[in-house]
């Protein structure tokens, strides 16, 4: 039998369900999740092998009208989604009506690949509602194999996969059979520490943070991680690190949680808090922290 391999790149507004499906696809938390919009700053790959098959999904950052710099290196990783695809997902929640960039959705409508149009969050509507958006979308996006899901509840997910894998090209694998995304281990470290301040921090405090790791030990039961935590502001800075240090201490804790599941092994992890000024304008620090690439 053919082997099949393909890129299948998702793409939407901000806080469909974007990572949640690539997480649910993959089987591994790859994609960090919070409610805020934004959450996604990368594009990340992951990887799902079969004896017949290898699947290589993409989860972009939402798609949004850039503000600064860093935004506008966000929609550049979108906009790189539509040149590589072989399979295009278009993701929507129930009561969306439209894409936050015109010229992005006359890609969509326009794509000479095969494009699904998931229609996600179906478990927080009704049946009339359901109908209704199922016509609505249809009609919108008429070149678009249209399915309800529910990534969080992972509904219809496994019948979306199956079919993607059907409309794969015959290939050989692009990556090794082993491996699970195109990201290093730092990157994984920076997203988890990012993901709590995301989850602890209120207003623009979540997005003024960048984290970079200067330090990945890995010894046979412990690794040992140093991040930084920078920002853009003195008072910034106090607010990360809280009264005595308790803010920062709660992130610590949590991000070595999560990263002992990921890795399965014991994490020891210090954070530091810098300030980097303006660092989401200043293209030679987007290009230091991966995005401009």
């Amino acid at each position: 039998m053919a082997h099949k391999a393909g890129f299948v790149n998702i793409i939407g507004n901000p806080n469909v369900g974007k990572s949640t499906l690539m997480n649910a696809f993959v089987g591994e938390k790859l994609s960090i999740i919070t409610s805020k919009a934004q959450t996604t700053r990368h594009r990340i790959l992951g990887i799902v092998n079969g004896d017949e098959f290898q699947v290589i999904l993409s989860d972009t950052p939402g798609i949004i009208k850039p503000a600064y710099e860093l935004q506008e290196s966000m929609m550049g990783f979108v906009k790189s989604a539509f040149e590589d695809a072989d399979v295009l997902i278009y993701m929507v929640e129930i009561g969306e009506k439209e894409l936050k960039d015109e010229a992005f959705f006359n890609k969509i409508t326009s794509s000479k690949i095969p494009v699904f149009l998931l229609l996600n969050k179906i478990d927080k509507s009704n049946q009339d509602q359901l109908e209704e958006q199922v016509q609505f979308w249809a009609q919108k996006v008429p070149n678009a194999e249209l399915y309800p899901i529910s990534a969080l509840e992972n509904f219809n997910v496994k019948e979306v996969f199956d079919r993607i894998v059907e409309l794969l090209p015959d290939s050989p694998p692009f990556y090794p059979k082993d491996q699970l995304t195109d990201k290093p281990e730092r990157f994984f470290v920076n997203e988890a520490i990012r993901e709590k301040i995301l989850m602890h921090y209120k207003k623009e405090i979540p997005y003024s943070v960048e984290v970079e790791t200067e330090e990945f030990v890995e010894d046979e039961k412990i690794i040992r991680i140093r991040s930084v935590i920078m920002v853009e502001r003195d008072s910034q800075k106090g607010i990360i690190i809280g009264h005595k240090g308790s803010a920062l201490k709660r992130v610590g804790t949590e991000a070595r949680i999560t990263l002992e599941k990921f890795f399965g092994k014991q994490i020891h992890i210090e954070l530091f808090v810098k300030v980097n000024k303006n660092w989401r304008n200043n293209e030679r620090q987007l290009k230091r922290f991966g995005y401009n690439n």
